[in-house]
């Protein structure tokens, strides 16, 4: 091989290395905030607000709400997942919009006051509860409230164990309680896994006055979330529903089917779209607000209607990390996404960047619950005091961090609506 055609060899390997090089490196994902997150930011402005923010809009979850009843069609009563929409204005505004009533609540202070603040709501405990916390519930519940636990309250059962301690509060209460039994059919997180231990649970609930039987509960996320067809993974859950109502009716000699039969949740109520199953009602709350972690295919009509908002503290028009200079350059050079620099009011909360876009944590300097750092490229257009806005991955702590809801409406902050508080 001559001289000249080894060079041109060369030459070309050392092109086509540097084309693979520059297909590797990362493109500017940087943009301003739209026109909705600067609507938003004025909006924010003009209510005088200036710390961590968490904000909905209401008109998007209206849709949201739309959604899901229009789902429904009459073919299951709809259920209120209340950790998941933690305040109680929020609840009220979702049960008018909804038509439902129907609450599940997690958490036994939150269970007292929404007694207090919404007597008129039917609870059912989405977790199985401590004895303890049911007696505490029972001090610190007062009939003045008008909320009736005999009658509107059901306590989540998920073995004999806690049947059995249930049913000494019972004794020591003197006042009827109210069990839903909780089934395992495929989720593995708790319940009755055979007939035989169903089937002594309800023959103890038949043999005691101050207990009755409400209904079940057959909660199956892993159907979203397990690979290959999910309709046959839910035909799966369904199948051990309806075993075990047909063992329950075997026992009692009588239907169950009047009684609350529970399901479903957020990331699976599409999928009883068509069909017979035993469920009657669907549960959902995440859905209505939509943080990032429901981001899927079967919820593609429901729409983000939650952010976080939070003041830009500093704006650097570098990136500059502890120690060495060139590596702070290197970055930057590399990447031009990190080009900027961004100091939030706040950070490390379960949810990601979302306006303006291209926004990241930068790897080297870490997390920050006082003040994160953010990397943008030139395109991002940041100065102090500015807003800059989060999707939250879930609601049910994150909604928690902020203090009062901000509620957004027609362009404008409308109102205010506190969280939940012990």
């Amino acid at each position: 091989m001559n001289k000249s055609r080894r060079k041109l060899i060369t030459a070309g390997l050392g092109l086509g290395a540097l084309a693979t090089i520059a297909a590797l490196r990362p493109g500017d994902r940087g943009a301003s905030h739209n026109r909705y997150f600067m609507n938003l930011s004025r909006a924010l402005d003009e209510a005088g607000l200036s710390k961590p923010t968490l904000v909905i809009d209401r008109q998007l979850m209206r849709n949201n709400i739309t959604a899901l009843t229009g789902f429904m069609q009459g073919r299951f009563d709809y259920r209120i997942v209340g950790k998941s929409l933690p305040s109680v204005p929020l609840l009220e505004e979702v049960m008018q919009q909804s038509g439902s009533r129907r609450l599940m609540m997690f958490h036994q202070p939150f269970l007292n006051l929404v007694a207090r603040r919404l007597p008129h709501a039917e609870v059912l405990l989405g977790k199985p509860m401590p004895v303890r916390a049911a007696a505490n519930f029972y001090q610190q519940w007062s009939a003045q409230s008008g909320f009736a636990p005999e009658r509107q309250l059901q306590w989540l059962i998920d073995s004999e164990e806690r049947l059995l301690q249930y049913q000494r509060l019972v004794a020591d209460l003197k006042t009827p309680v109210n069990v839903n039994i909780e089934l395992d059919v495929g989720f593995h997180r708790g319940g009755v896994q055979s007939d035989a231990e169903l089937g002594r649970m309800l023959t103890l609930i038949e043999q005691d006055a101050g207990l009755n039987l409400s209904g079940f509960m057959g909660y199956e996320p892993h159907v979203a979330k397990l690979p290959g067809d999910k309709l046959a993974w839910r035909d799966q859950a369904m199948a051990i529903y309806e075993q075990r109502l047909q063992a329950a009716e075997a026992t009692l000699g009588r239907s169950v089917r009047q009684l609350t039969l529970n399901g479903a949740g957020s990331p699976t109520y599409r999928y009883y779209d068509r069909g017979d199953f035993p469920l009657n009602e669907l549960a959902a709350g995440s859905c209505l607000v939509k943080p990032s972690d429901f981001d899927s295919p079967v919820l593609a009509e429901h729409q983000p209607a939650a952010f976080i908002a939070t003041p830009v503290l500093k704006s650097l028009s570098r990136t500059e990390l502890p120690g060495p200079s060139g590596v702070s350059k290197a970055m930057a050079l590399w990447n031009p996404n990190r080009q900027q620099t961004f100091y939030t009011y706040g950070g490390y909360w379960k949810a990601i960047p979302w306006s303006p876009q291209g926004l990241s944590i930068n790897p080297l300097f870490g997390r920050s619950s006082n003040q994160e750092m953010y990397n943008g490229s030139r395109s991002v257009n940041l100065a102090p005091d500015d807003w800059m806005f989060f999707r939250p991955t879930q609601s049910e702590s994150v909604f928690l961090q902020f203090g009062d809801i901000a509620v957004y409406e027609d362009g404008d902050i409308v109102g205010s609506w506190p969280v939940f508080s012990a």
